[in-house]
């Protein structure tokens, strides 16, 4: 078992036998420090009391580690997307009605407003709520707010949003006009209203009776320009907000660009565009001189693209390209405040570090060489620690300091785990298992074990496959938490295929356009090595995948009977349907030509399949829709032999859930019809129903 940071492991009994204690569980995610670098705050995700949904609190965390995590907020609708202004004032974003309102006041787009809780204690109030709710704040330290919130396109400002709003509501219309691509994103439908930026002065006191920000539309109706995916930042001085664009292309694609908006006159200028290229997270130096920002060489059917660092002039020239020479894909760049480094983030080998690469040079050096993730940097305004959350694969997030200093170390900080006295220990232990692949290539893969196999009898194998595709196994899950299953018995095993990353471009394109080749071969060479470990039982294995790891599920269930039974969670199963019903098929045909679908389509191995299998689908998943699920069932149902219509086969269809299964109650009932699942075809006992099936 791999300790936390500190050294010491904690004893405390393991909640992952327990359904009830796993989704109690509190969730930590999001992190943001005050200007004067002395307050450290975090979002906490913990069920509601009908354990319908999650809901965020706001914590603070000492960033001197000497303090105990203390609860800032209490809103039963939750708080997100927190921000500090320039004197300590805590900005977050948050559907809870205002003190006094009428029942049934009206709110923001999903009642989300922008709140204010002064530094130096108080109640909060609201600061701003425009109709179409709030997004991505961010604060300049000269006091600028800058914000997304979505208006109706004919709208010329937030009064005339209100109005058009009423006249749908009262007509009960819920249609929307498409009139560009796309209209869909992961779990919700985009439009009717779309997004704009507004920005507005800090000035005094925002939680006082008279502090509401009076924003101010700066880049009025633009379309799909500022998407979902789109980021932005604003300069120091608040005179200038540099932010992802998004610019249609021909045949239904788009590309992203950087554009700098002037504050004062909305004027735009373009930063960074490239028809061969796409540019994310733009992050401004701490002079305001400069531009950091994450550039993408786009994929083709031949080349899996690359991505790295570059700087460019905020008065306009050249992208300079800081890491192209580096083989990883960095990510979530933070400048350091001497504007001489940047922090960034990139897999490697199943872990994600947290990196340092000069500006100057481009020169990389490693600052965390333990097992962990790193996500949501924040660097402190001395230029000495960096904070962060911390997770691992056997390690829930947590909030650390990285010391930037000679000697580089991780200091784990008082949590919200552990005021709330929730600290978990694993039910087993962590290792890796290593093999090489038909090509030659090295292979790696976690094993997560209980704690007793081997010593009595070895444990049944479970191939869990990762999603993406470019991704990696190097961090915690909530939603496939491999440790649920190790609680029950069984070994977890989590592979990085061909596809993904931290192991270099190559890794990749090993799989590029060839998802049922050297993926597949990769898994089965990794399980091989698995099964010849004696504490694992060969002869009971199964497999589970969900979203590109659904793909490979039914992928391996019509090429090979190796597996007691297959579960596979959204995912596609018809390649041609799946590309272009998904919610971006632009992105996926840049990779997918006509013969690479025909040629690695699970459905036309339908009637090779004789593992049973269950499929799970949520419909409100528009990155893999429903229609897979149903293709799926029917292919699977229609070749049943038996006299009666019986299958081996079941279908766990949530009507309310998206890609993901995000109801706490929900998220039982799929844990434990997966464990009833196998429990059935890897253990050989009876089929027994979940409770809350019914």
């Amino acid at each position: 078992m791999t300790t936390t940071p500190s050294g010491s492991a904690d004893r405390s009994p393991s909640p992952f036998a327990d359904l009830d204690a796993y989704t109690g569980l509190p969730r930590l995610g999001g992190l943001w420090l005050s200007p004067d670098g002395r307050r450290l705050v975090v979002g906490v995700a913990t069920p509601d009391h009908a354990r319908n949904r999650y809901t965020t609190a706001l914590w603070e965390v000492d960033p001197e580690g000497s303090r105990a995590a203390r609860r800032l907020t209490r809103g039963t609708e939750g708080e997100s997307g927190a921000a500090f202004t320039p004197a300590g004032d805590l900005l977050f974003v948050s559907a809870r009605p205002e003190p006094g309102a009428e029942p049934g006041a009206e709110s923001g787009a999903a009642g989300a407003a922008l709140w204010s809780l002064p530094a130096g204690g108080g109640d909060a109030r609201v600061a701003a709520r425009p109709p179409g709710g709030v997004r991505g704040v961010v604060v300049s330290p000269a006091g600028t707010v800058v914000l997304g919130s979505a208006l109706m396109p004919s709208a010329a400002d937030a009064a005339e949003d209100k109005e058009i709003r009423a006249r749908r509501k009262d007509a009960g219309v819920s249609a929307i006009l498409h009139e560009e691509y796309p209209v869909r994103h992961w779990g919700h439908d985009l439009g009717p209203d779309r997004t704009r930026l507004l920005v507005g002065e800090v000035a005094g006191d925002l939680a006082s009776d008279d502090g509401r920000l009076d924003l101010r539309d700066i880049t009025g109706h633009v379309g799909q320009a500022l998407d979902d995916e789109c980021g932005w930042d604003i300069a120091p001085d608040g005179r200038t907000v540099v932010t992802m664009w998004a610019v249609p292309e021909p045949g239904g694609s788009q590309r992203y660009t950087v554009v700098a908006v002037d504050v004062a006159t909305g004027e735009r200028r373009t930063l960074a565009d490239d028809a061969d290229h796409e540019y994310e997270s733009p992050r401004f130096s701490p002079d305001g001189t400069r531009v950091a920002l994450t550039v993408h060489r786009r994929p083709t059917p031949r080349d899996p693209g690359d991505s790295w660092l570059g700087v460019v002039p905020l008065s306009g020239g050249e992208v300079r390209p800081l890491t192209a020479a580096w083989d990883r894909l960095p990510h979530s760049a933070h400048w350091t405040p001497d504007g001489a480094a940047l922090l960034v983030t990139a897999d490697d080998h199943g872990r994600c570090p947290l990196w340092r690469v000069d500006v100057v040079t481009g020169e990389v050096t490693r600052l965390t060489w333990d097992d962990g993730a790193y996500t949501d940097i924040r660097v402190a305004p001395d230029g000495r620690w960096a904070y962060a959350l911390r997770a691992a694969v056997d390690s829930p997030p947590a909030p650390v300091r990285v010391a930037l200093d000679d000697a580089p170390r991780v200091e784990p900080l008082p949590g919200p785990a552990e005021a709330l006295g929730r600290t978990v220990r694993m039910p087993g232990r962590l290792t890796e298992v290593t093999t090489t692949a038909a090509d030659g290539a090295p292979l790696r893969a976690w094993l997560a074990l209980p704690e007793d196999a081997g010593a009595k009898a070895p444990a049944p194998l479970l191939l869990w496959i990762h999603g993406g595709p470019v991704n990696s196994w190097n961090t915690w899950s909530w939603r496939w938490n491999p440790w649920i299953a190790v609680a029950h018995g069984y070994a977890v095993l989590l592979p990085d295929p061909a596809l993904s990353t931290g192991y270099g471009v190559g890794f990749v394109q090993r799989g590029w356009g060839a998802w049922g080749g050297a993926p597949y071969t990769d898994l089965m060479a990794i399980t091989d090595a698995a099964q010849e470990r004696a504490d694992i039982d060969a002869d009971r294995t199964a497999a589970m995948g969900g979203s590109f790891g659904g793909y490979m599920a039914n992928w391996m269930a019509g090429h090979t009977d190796r597996f007691a039974a297959i579960v596979t969670h959204a995912s596609i199963w018809a390649l041609d349907q799946a590309m272009s019903t998904t919610d971006a098929a632009y992105y996926w045909f840049r990779e997918m030509t006509p013969e690479v679908v025909g040629a690695n389509s699970p459905h036309h191995f339908a009637a090779e399949i004789t593992t049973p299998m269950l499929v799970v689908h949520g419909d409100r998943d528009h990155r893999v829709p429903i229609g897979e699920a149903l293709r799926l069932w029917w292919d699977l149902s229609s070749l049943s032999k038996a006299e009666d219509g019986a299958t081996p086969h079941k279908f766990l269809y949530f009507p309310e859930e998206n890609h993901w299964v995000l109801a706490p109650n929900h998220a039982k009932v799929w844990y434990a019809t997966v464990l009833a699942f196998l429990a059935r075809h890897v253990r050989g006992e009876d089929w027994r129903r979940p409770d809350l099936l019914g």
